[in-house]
């Protein structure tokens, strides 16, 4: 019984074809080092997020503040914001107006959800 030519997954022609023409010792190769870029790929994206989270997060005062104002800093009291991951950041939309947001990573992009102005007499809430 001969077994069959297992479905491709859903791979651009340019690279699929070429990996279809390569002996087997070679697609070893080809599956190990995909593999380890996969891994170090992932573990350069946390390195990414990580940085930017410690880079531009608010401090510890910034959040007690916001607390004081009475405005959450737990992203479970927001709707469509990350539970995990999620940081609070301060975003300057145009020069003089900065304003407080929820950031997290969602695959290759980052979200951003709205939460209040840093000085509340900008709010026009």
């Amino acid at each position: 019984m001969t077994a069959e030519k297992p479905e491709p997954p859903d791979l651009p022609k340019t690279l699929r074809e070429p990996l279809e023409r390569q002996p087997p010792d070679r697609l070893d190769q080809v599956s190990t080092y995909a593999d380890q870029l996969a891994h170090w790929k992932r573990a350069e994206r946390e390195r990414e997020v990580t940085e930017t989270r410690e880079r531009d997060s608010i401090t510890d005062d910034e959040q007690t503040t916001l607390e004081e104002r009475g405005i959450s800093t737990d992203p479970t009291d927001y709707e469509g914001v990350a539970t995990s991951g999620a940081y609070i950041t301060v975003k300057e939309t145009k020069p003089g107006y900065k304003y407080y947001y929820w950031q997290w990573r969602e695959g290759n992009s980052w979200k951003n959800k709205y939460i209040a102005p840093v000085d509340p007499k900008d709010s026009t809430e």
